[in-house]
């Protein structure tokens, strides 16, 4: 993380979004600093989503303070030239190949990536004379992500980037985030797939009923939550535990630990022999602030 004495390039202050009989976002604030990724997770309904789109410029603030590389306090377009969006759900048109695609969007900005470079990075250039409409839903979503790269930007948010892709091509859009990581650009990562926060992340914020309600690294916040050992077992089996010492989501139980040996015989003279002892994740972490899963 290129983060020392640098200003921030987005600084967000008790951003606040109202709804009738709903505090959708309510006084969130962070920070995210140039080559740093940062991950915003929470469960549906938590804020996440809402918060990213006002900083975007999809929706409209009720209060707060977003401050854009360090001048900026609205979004304009001088701003827009300089971030990227990957949205969840994209629609393009359908009968135009790869390359028009790249080259439409690449005419919307002031400055862009070589289309070349672009084709290569994300493994599109067998794919470049390909119309939209005939890609698969892995090769859409790397489109999807190869599109916020496009304009060469600053700051780059990417909402469920890796979704529809096989584990290879996960892995692989992983090292071309961190490349570009590397090249100091400033990323916001949303995603229901907390390995990919625990390794893509410098920083993770975790968000509930609009605030949030964790903040660390993945390995601070897996140190600061006390858990030891985790212990995952068919749910079928949780009434032999008090429901206090149980996470359940799911099919799974989840118990969290200190003595992993103590708990293992506890399981045995029990009858229970299916179950799994692991060290904690940030998934584990999630679960233990939130009692729920990201869907």
């Amino acid at each position: 993380m290129i983060q020392n004495s640098s200003e921030p390039v987005l600084k967000v202050s008790n951003l606040k979004k109202y709804y009738p009989g709903v505090k959708a976002v309510d006084g969130v604030s962070f920070e995210l600093f140039p080559g740093e990724i940062i991950s915003v997770l929470g469960p549906n309904g938590a804020g996440k989503t809402t918060t990213i789109e006002i900083i975007e410029g999809l929706r409209v603030k009720d209060e707060g303070e977003i401050i854009y590389f360090g001048k900026y306090n609205e979004i304009n377009d001088k701003i827009k030239d300089r971030i990227g969006v990957c949205f969840q759900e994209n629609f393009y048109f359908e009968e135009l190949t790869v390359v028009e695609i790249l080259k439409l969007f690449s005419s919307l900005y002031t400055k862009c990536l070589p289309i070349d470079e672009i084709l290569n990075t994300f493994e599109l250039n067998e794919k470049k004379k390909t119309r939209v409409k005939h890609l698969s839903g892995g090769q859409k979503q790397r489109l999807a992500v190869a599109l916020a790269f496009v304009n060469d930007p600053d700051i780059v948010f990417l909402d469920e980037p890796t979704v529809g892709l096989d584990p290879h091509a996960r892995r692989h859009l992983w090292d071309i985030i961190l490349k570009f990581k590397l090249l100091g650009k400033s990323i916001i990562l949303t995603t229901h797939y907390m390995d990919e926060a625990q390794i893509l992340s410098d920083r993770v914020y975790i968000i509930d009923y609009g605030k949030i309600i964790a903040t660390g690294t993945p390995h601070e916040l897996i140190i600061s939550s006390g858990l030891n050992s985790v212990i995952e077992f068919p749910k079928e089996y949780s009434e032999y535990f008090q429901q206090d010492e149980l996470v359940i989501v799911g099919e799974y139980a989840y118990m969290h630990v200190s003595d992993s040996v103590k708990a293992i015989q506890n399981l045995l003279e029990k009858g229970i022999h299916d179950f799994v002892v692991r060290h904690p994740t940030l998934e584990d972490v999630f679960l233990k602030l939130t009692g729920r899963k990201i869907d």
